[in-house]
């Protein structure tokens, strides 16, 4: 009698061993995480942002809704069905590291990258990143500098959707922070400047 009552607490510990835990990609939490760091970099204008179209949501999109509260057999071995199935964890952005980073990406857009944002030189990419669209409206003398600092931003850019990652604990999600990232760039660019779309090309907002 004994041996066969131990036998589903034998069972809950092999599932609990089986069990894989796959967190869903907050893709809500980093649209927000991203328009906060973005319109910070570039400046707020007091302007609403909407939705331009230029990336439309994927089908069957990342963000996925949480699972009704009931009974699931993952809680005879103390696994929240909410965390098993992708729970929704805040997107951190207030790290020292990043914070560093962004800091240096703001002071580097107002001084250097603006101007040549509003000459139409410069472009938003679509992989999060900032495109010179068309270097003969830089003049000649400032094509080294400007080059230089569109190189040390994009740097940055890759640096900061790697430290996003890793800050909060899922190196993996760094291409899908990146994508986030790319669609609020172009979200956030002001009226007159260009904006790469998926499909490589070059808009005017």
């Amino acid at each position: 009698m004994n041996r066969w009552f131990g036998m589903p607490i034998a069972a809950a510990l092999v599932l609990s061993a089986c069990v894989t835990i796959n967190v869903y990609f907050p893709a809500a939490e980093a649209r927000e995480a991203a328009r906060e760091f973005v319109d910070n970099v570039i400046g707020e204008n007091g302007e609403a942002v909407e939705d331009d179209g230029l990336f439309p949501e994927e089908p069957g999109g990342m963000a996925r809704a949480p699972a009704p509260a009931s009974f699931h057999p993952l809680m005879l071995v103390g696994i929240s069905p909410a965390h098993a199935q992708g729970g929704t964890p805040d997107i951190t952005i207030k790290t020292p590291a990043i914070e560093a980073i962004r800091a240096r990406m703001r002071d580097r857009f107002s001084s250097a990258l603006r101007p040549h944002f509003e000459s139409g030189a410069l472009g938003f990419g679509n992989d999060g990143t900032v495109s010179v669209r068309d270097a003969g409206k830089i003049p000649l003398s400032d094509r080294v500098k400007v080059n230089q600092a569109v190189a040390d931003q994009n740097r940055d850019a890759r640096a900061v959707y790697r430290e996003i990652a890793i800050a909060n604990g899922h190196p993996e999600w760094e291409g899908q922070i990146r994508e986030v990232f790319a669609k609020q760039w172009a979200d956030s660019a002001r009226s007159g400047w260009w904006v790469q779309d998926r499909g490589g090309s070059w808009k005017q907002k």
